[in-house]
């Protein structure tokens, strides 16, 4: 198992430094930003950046250079036609909380409700409760996330006038006063709704094999209620396909809110990676690049090595059992 999870992050380190070298050289092909338009404090401010992280030099040296800034110095470049001559890292890490916020929101309720939602309808196969469940599951994951959050503007603010539109300011309320959580209703249950579909769908369909098989009537015969059986033996069965899911969707869902954090003007890191791909703004690029691919390859990497884990019965990579 040891050797399985050394194994898995180094190729989960090299395909980081592939994808980040690909990104890297596509960029360097485009022409430098003009800075034409800026201040002249501004303009040699870049100029001077640029020369440190050696813009006249070939490109696998620039790529090097990019990556000793980084772990010497945490250098990820200034800002050129985004939010010009200001640090990179510093202005990611002012726009990280309101990100971390509202995907935290979304998984303490997504995670719950969608598990809950499966049971029920596992428990309640072929009736109307099923019935019901099962219909909202496929529009939810049917229906994109960005549509959703258009409905629930349109319903909550503009027609019912319950919800704010956007986000409310935290420099005054703070990130967990009533009026910033109430400004992030809508995009948590934006974010939420095809996670809870989601979860709805995987549980229903793990319980449902469950119930039916052998050893749930073994488990009756012996004198255990239904209620028992179920969550002495069948829960802890679907816990194997479950739980590795809730530890991927608590790294993964961060990449998901790009889009709902533009829609209610979130200040998060979503809305700047869309802000510095309109800009063409390369530094900013780089690093939200190197972040969410990050996300995404950690979040597949801790579902496969949670199965060994969570089931002792389950050698990864090969060996005996």
């Amino acid at each position: 198992m040891i050797k399985y999870v050394i194994k898995r992050l180094l190729l989960m380190l090299f395909t980081f430094f592939v994808i980040m070298l690909i990104c890297f050289v596509l960029i360097k092909l485009l022409p430098l930003k003009d800075l034409s338009a800026l201040s002249p404090d501004q303009r040699k401010i870049i100029e001077l950046s640029r020369e440190a992280r050696g813009y006249n030099k070939p490109i696998l040296e620039q790529f090097y250079i990019f990556w000793k800034r980084i772990f010497t110095k945490w250098d990820w470049g200034l800002g050129e036609s985004y939010l010009p001559s200001t640090d990179v890292a510093e202005t990611f890490g002012r726009m990280l909380p309101a990100t971390m916020i509202v995907n935290l929101y979304s998984i303490v309720l997504s995670i719950p409700l969608g598990i809950a939602l499966g049971i029920l309808a596992a428990l309640k196969k072929n009736k109307w409760q099923d019935q019901v469940i099962s219909t909202g599951v496929m529009i939810l994951i049917s229906v994109p996330g960005f549509v959703l959050a258009f409905l629930l503007q349109y319903i909550f603010y503009f027609k019912l006038g319950w919800l704010p539109a956007l986000m409310a300011s935290t420099t005054k309320y703070g990130w967990f006063s009533w009026t910033t959580f109430k400004s992030l209703i809508m995009p948590v249950f934006a974010l939420s709704l095809g996670v809870i579909a989601s979860f709805a769908r995987t549980t229903r369909a793990e319980l449902t094999e469950v119930l039916t098989s052998e050893f749930m009537l073994l488990a009756r015969t012996k004198g255990l209620t239904k209620g028992q059986a179920i969550f002495r033996h069948a829960l802890r069965n679907i816990a194997v396909i479950i739980v590795p899911s809730i530890m991927g969707e608590f790294i993964g869902i961060m990449s998901g809110s790009l889009i709902i954090e533009s829609y209610f003007s979130i200040p998060g890191v979503g809305g700047l990676y869309l802000n510095a791909v309109r800009a063409l703004d390369y530094n900013f690029f780089m690093m939200e690049s190197a972040f969410y691919t990050f996300i995404g390859l950690l979040a597949g990497i801790v579902v496969d090595i949670s199965y060994g884990f969570i089931d002792p019965r389950i050698r990864m990579g090969g060996g005996k059992a």
